[in-house]
This record gives structure tokens, sequence and C-alpha cells, in this order.
């Protein structure tokens, strides 16, 4: 299982390689529409990539709630290690 901080570096390596966002600029509470200037599409592709990272599926309804990038870690911390996290 996945630390909360291992997933946070894999969500921010991932965002800022794919996506190109500087690393300056991934803070948790980051909005990643507005301060990353994510869109739907790139949300998408993002889950697609938490998804193989994680090996689990992940749940869309899970993932609409999701506006920060701590929010992003938040649901995959608790797909990996339970809602308890």
């Amino acid at each position: 299982m996945k630390t909360r901080e291992e997933i946070r570096q894999a969500v921010e390596l991932e965002l800022h390689t794919t996506f190109g966002i500087k690393r300056e600029l991934l803070m948790p509470g980051a909005d990643l529409y507005a301060d990353l200037d994510i869109d739907s599409i790139d949300a998408i592709d993002l889950l697609v990539k938490m998804q193989k990272l994680t090996g689990k599926r992940i749940q869309p309804e899970a993932f609409k709630a999701v506006r920060t990038l701590d929010d992003v870690v938040t649901v995959i911390d608790r797909l990996v290690n339970g809602p308890g996290h």
C-alpha cells in the first residue's frame, strides 16, 4: 500500500509530466480547473492514468467531486488504503 505522501508525489509527477504544470503550482489546495488549467478532457486523462497507477478502477462519480490536488490524493488514498484514510 502506498502512503498518502507517495500518492501525492505520484499525482504531482503525473500532472507535471503529462500536462506540463510547473511544480511550484502543485500545492495541496490548488484548484485543478482554476489554478492548474485542467479541463474536463484532461481530468479524464488524469483519471485513466491514476487507474493505471493504482491498478484499481476509480468510479467516475468519486472523481466528479474532485476540485483540488488534495481531493485527487484523498480519492486515490481511499481507493488504495481503504476509507479510513
